[in-house]
């Protein structure tokens, strides 16, 4: 029987704001996780792949003959073996008409264009049989000239990449405020300005680095070909195979099981997806590929790698009149899925949270024979924050102005939003003044200036420097005729649906598809304030695309603004169905009843039924009003009109031994404004997480490649990761200013940190020393290059 009385409730505690500990975690913690490395399947065998040791080179001969011999084997192919079938790796950004992009083949077939290429692979019983037939493949190449400079490679007469396309430009983009009536001609703000600074800063190239080593699983053998995949894009990986191996796309299923972490370097269309999928397929046998770390750092993409020149004009007092960018962007050697239009996606954040009156932006993708570039946390955001808040403190050491007070001279004041920028962005709320108040109170900003002065005054071997980075970003990266607009080939819309099981318990199904971000613990939190349901009895599926179908996937921070907006109009959905059966059951008319904590009650009156009993009606369907269906699971696909715009202020105070170049970070406070925050525990988690990943880009990670483009930075041994020991306490504070573009008033949180915390590092170390000379100092800022460019400065006279 369904009980037709309210015996009266307690209110419960709203679940959004709860710090709840992450329920995904038990299994992760207790040693149950479901790496793509933990599965095997019957009859499955082993892939090892052979990787050009050259950076560029013709391939004139491959011998398999002994490998094929070798105990366990049971094929060896090369790029020739598999020309007809691998096509070429899919790019799904062509950001110009006329942009020059190469045939990117999984195995190299005639030629390679960067050290770590696959070239063959193997298939056996075992992974140590595998690799162990590696030793007998025998490769005769013929070397080709490398071309590692980026600067130079962008110059006519260059050595060349890939000599068919003529140059080793891909395509120059460019944007301006004049032509698109967003502000104006920065050449005359230029010419009028009372000063102008110029300043070269080098984005150095990195590496992903996620804790799990890509991994990839395919069974050919059954109705479906199945993919399991350390993946962020499990959809998109899915309609890119098809596409590109004219697979059927419903005889294709492509799961990410638990995975290990990705900051980008998992959104992507691998080459040993595609060798796997095809040895797989070849065979007529399920088979596993898994990279090694020494793999993984030379043949998956990475990140960053830029040149960035900036022009500002200024007047005296400081307000900021114009902003020119030129831009090199090293893509490597090919085009991956993503990588052209990373650079671009900072073409709208270089002005920052600054109100300028002209703005030109160019960028110019250039081949070199390096790995791949692709998204990094961040994805051109990072990289044109670091631009614009360095530029900034280059402008206040020029007019001789505290660079706190340079920013608030020109950033957009709180009232002024929803604020059109000079990039042709809609800034939807914003309080700068709130989050940098709170910020300098925790740093003790005045204090630290008074310490820094006194330590100046007595020449202290060890100076004090204060950097400041007030960001914005763009993210839940989305709107779909914005993505069109920029020839994206896809939209960024997400979709999500809510099944009402007859017990009242919930399955939430996402196409948000996680690796560490807590999506199942913070999508219970949504659903459990919109439909009353108890947290616990909540589910979210998400990773597979039979059981999650549509969905796009997780990367720039848009899994809340996005996928979990999706997950409110859904449960809305719910709600809605459910209302006229609650009606029927209550004997009253729809407008009647109100809906609050999981009840329908009708109104002035103790007479409620819950949306649980009504699920277990409708599962009976013994008494529905007629024309209603038995079934309240609903979903949504939500494509937003607008980017979410979260910001923050983030102070850093260094100590500098000036005798050894040596850096200690002494305090770090950044405040950041996300509008609500669901579970602030996550939230917390996000943000350090973040400011670890950037500090490393500032002072510890580079890729390094010696004269032949090896990668000298090849292990961990080489590429310098921060651990807990190398890191300050954070202290953290938030303001909450919500956005208004969805329900939950909700802004991204994924990549702030990353963003916002390299500039304010390495403006704080430069801080320490620009009174010796120093004007800039190239990333990572490690103990010799800050030592050098202070013994540069000072003549090399200590």
């Amino acid at each position: 029987m369904t009980s037709t009385v309210d015996p009266g409730t307690t209110t419960p505690e709203p679940e959004i704001g709860k710090a709840r500990a992450r329920k995904e975690d038990e299994h992760l913690l207790t040693g149950r996780t479901k790496w793509t490395d933990n599965l095997v399947l019957p009859g499955m065998v082993h892939l090892a792949i052979l990787r050009s040791p050259l950076a560029h080179a013709r391939i004139t001969r491959i011998d398999v003959t002994e490998a094929r011999k070798m105990p366990g084997v049971l094929a060896v192919y090369t790029g020739a073996d598999l020309a007809e079938e691998q096509g070429s790796l899919p790019c799904a950004w062509p950001i110009t008409p006329d942009m020059k992009a190469p045939p990117a083949p999984s195995l190299a077939v005639d030629t390679v264009h960067f050290a770590g290429e696959a070239v063959a692979v193997v298939a056996a019983r075992s992974a140590y049989e595998a690799h162990d037939a590696l030793e007998g493949i025998d490769v005769d190449y013929d070397e080709l000239p490398v071309v590692l400079d980026l600067a130079a490679a962008a110059r006519e007469g260059s050595d060349l990449v890939h000599p068919d396309l003529g140059t080793n430009v891909s395509a120059t983009w460019t944007f301006d405020s004049a032509e698109a009536g967003t502000g104006g001609n920065v050449e005359d703000a230029i010419r009028d300005a009372e000063v102008v600074v110029e300043r070269t800063f080098r984005q150095q190239r990195l590496i992903p680095a996620f804790m799990e080593p890509r991994s990839t699983v395919v069974d050919p053998t059954g109705p479906q070909i199945t993919m399991w995949s350390a993946t962020q894009v499990p959809h998109v990986l899915k309609l890119m195979l098809a596409m590109s191996l004219g697979i059927p796309e419903h005889k294709l299923r492509v799961v990410a099981p638990d995975v290990g972490g990705g900051f980008g370097g998992k959104l992507q269309v691998t080459p040993e997806e595609v060798v796997t999928l095809l040895v797989a397929r070849r065979l007529g046998k399920p088979a596993k590929y898994t990279e090694s770390r020494s793999e993984s750092m030379a043949a998956a993409h990475h990140g960053r790698d830029q040149i960035q020149k900036l022009t500002l004009a200024a007047r005296r007092d400081g307000t900021v009149t114009g902003l020119k960018v030129e831009l090199l962007a090293d893509m490597g050697a090919y085009l991956r899925l993503v990588t052209p239009g990373v650079p671009i996606l900072g073409a709208f954040m270089f002005n920052g949270i600054y109100k300028f009156g002209s703005y030109h932006f160019t960028c110019t993708n250039v081949f070199t024979t390096k790995v791949p570039t692709d998204a990094y946390r961040g994805a051109g955001r990072p990289e044109a924050t670091f631009a614009i808040e360095r530029i900034m403190d280059e402008l206040a050491a020029e007019l001789s102005m505290d660079p706190l007070e340079l920013r608030e001279k020109n950033w957009i004041r709180h009232e002024e939003f929803p604020f059109a920028t000079i990039a042709g962005l809609t800034y939807d709320s914003g309080n700068y003044e709130a989050a940098t108040a709170q910020a300098t109170d925790l740093f003790d900003y005045d204090g630290l200036r008074r310490e820094q002065a006194e330590r100046r005054d007595r020449n202290d071997p060890v100076q004090l420097g204060i950097g400041i980075s007030t960001f914005t970003e763009m993210c839940g990266l989305a709107p779909s005729r914005v993505l069109g607009s920029l020839a994206y080939g896809a939209g960024g819309w997400e979709h999500a649906s809510i099944r009402m099981l007859p017990t009242g318990k919930v399955e939430v199904v996402t196409g948000a598809s996680a690796h560490g971000q807590g999506h199942e613990t913070a999508f219970s939190q949504i659903v459990a304030d919109r439909l009353g349901i108890p947290f616990e009895d909540i589910e979210v599926l998400h990773g597979d695309t039979q059981t999650s179908p549509r969905g796009l996937d997780t990367y720039g921070s848009r899994s809340l603004a996005v996928g979990g907006i999706a997950i409110v109009a859904a449960a809305e959905k719910v709600v809605a169905k459910a209302r006229p059966i609650a009606a029927h059951l209550l004997e009253c008319a729809e407008e009647d009843l109100e809906f609050t904590e999981g009840r329908f009650r009708v109104a002035g009156t103790q007479k409620a039924v819950a949306l649980t009993d009504v699920a277990l009606a409708v599962f009976a369907a013994h008494n529905l009003p007629d024309g209603i269906e038995p079934n309240l699971d609903s979903e949504a696909t939500y494509d937003p009109d607008n980017f979410s715009y979260p910001h923050g202020t983030h102070l850093c105070a260094v100590e500098v031994d000036t005798e050894t170049g040596w850096v200690r970070i002494r305090k770090y406070v950044c405040v950041d404004d996300i509008g609500h925050v669901v579970n602030p525990l996550i939230v917390d988690g996000q943000v350090h997480g973040g400011l670890a990943q950037g500090i490393a880009q500032a002072l510890y990670e580079e890729a390094v490649h010696d004269e032949t483009g090896t990668l000298l930075s090849g292990s961990f041994a080489e590429y310098l990761l921060p651990s807990s020991a190398d890191l300050p306490t954070f202290t953290t504070g938030r303001t909450e200013t919500p956005a208004t573009g969805n329900p939950l008033g909700v802004k991204g949180v994924g990549e702030a940190g990353t963003i916002a915390s390299t500039p304010a590092v390495v403006n704080s170390v430069l801080d320490a020393v620009r009174h010796l000379g120093v004007r800039d100092i190239d990333m990572p800022c490690t103990p010799m290059r800050v030592w050098h460019a202070i013994e540069s400065a000072q003549g090399g006279a200590r």
